[in-house]
């Protein structure tokens, strides 16, 4: 039997809540995630997924997102960490990330404009070994649980048809809390701007999802260990179907590749340019609460092929609601 037109609109309405996951949650800082200076970027990978391209009606929107994170890297994948060298390391990273949108309701070069500012803050724990002039010596861990860099930006929105495209950037602004000489830091200690674009493709009658979004990371030095990390590439792609109003599941993936190499007298191991890949699965479900519309979203990635960092397993748990949506 087919749909009828309030049918159509409300799971299209329904799935546009969902596409906010991987719209706001762009903005993560988490540790864990690249390659360049301790093996991580302030871009978080796989912050992008479903509907990353979609922008929501004008009004205020509230996402949460609790981040895992579990990698190591064996003796023969140094990393330079807190202006050390290290190897032989296990690292775990549990970040929550709260982040603000707001969809302005004037239109701007035809388009929507999105606002948004994220504040995470988390642990993270590091055992590993101290590289000693090429030698693998005493061991060492740090755990630290405090507040990370706030991370701001905005998005370009535009829609026609099944078709979505959006353009932003992302500042990681360094004011959180950096521990100089520790090897466990959720904050970077450095500025950061990321640049990127996305398109996605959504046929409310089939429900079937496709969508990409390419991005570059440029960084500044980080004062305290001399280190400036190389320019970084990014690429996240999804294919989902939404199955009803309320489940939608399918898969994520992710490509990191550093385009250029670190710089200054901290980067004592030379060029230093890491890669990785990771594909995963997703599942997001919408409810009512109350009178409030819901979205939730899991999204779990395995890492392969890594190089000059650490390989691992990240997850997402990501909770959406709408404070204040213009009617």
């Amino acid at each position: 039997m087919g749909e009828t037109r309030t049918s159509k609109a409300r799971r299209h309405s329904l799935t546009l809540k969902v596409s906010l996951f991987a719209l706001m949650c762009l903005a993560g800082t988490s540790q864990q995630a690249n390659s360049a200076e301790s093996g991580v970027g302030f871009y978080l990978l796989g912050s992008k997924g479903p509907f990353a391209a979609v922008l929501p009606g004008p009004g205020v929107y509230f996402q949460n997102d609790v981040y895992f994170y579990s990698g190591s890297a064996g003796a023969s994948r140094d990393l330079p960490v807190g202006g050390r060298v290290i190897g032989n390391v296990d690292a775990t990273a549990y970040i929550d990330l709260a982040t603000g949108l707001w969809v302005v309701p004037t239109s701007v070069l035809g388009g929507s404009l999105a606002l948004q500012a994220t504040v995470p803050w988390g642990g993270q724990s590091v055992d590993a070994s101290l590289d000693a002039g090429g030698i693998l010596g005493a061991s060492v861990s740090d755990t630290v649980f405090t507040i990370g860099d706030p991370v701001v930006g905005a998005l370009l929105g535009w829609h026609n048809g099944n078709w979505h495209w959006t353009t932003g950037f992302l500042v990681n602004v360094p004011v959180g809390d950096y521990q100089k000489g520790e090897i466990a830091n959720v904050a970077f200690n450095r500025w950061g701007l990321d640049i990127n674009g996305g398109v996605t493709w959504f046929d409310p009658k089939s429900g079937w999802e496709v969508s990409g979004v390419a991005g570059f990371t440029f960084n500044g030095e980080n004062p305290a260990t001399n280190y400036t990390t190389g320019t970084e590439f990014h690429f996240e792609g999804a294919l989902t179907k939404t199955f009803s109003p309320q489940f939608s599941a399918g898969l994520v993936g992710y490509y990191y590749d550093q385009i250029t190499a670190d710089s200054g007298s901290g980067a004592r191991l030379g060029d230093f340019e890491g890669r990785v890949a990771a594909l995963g699965g997703t599942a997001g479900y919408n409810f009512q609460l109350g009178q409030t519309p819901v979205s939730t979203r899991v999204k779990v990635y395995r890492e392969f092929a890594a190089e000059n960092r650490l390989e691992g397993t990240s997850a997402y748990l990501t909770l959406t609601i709408p404070l204040g949506v213009k009617q």
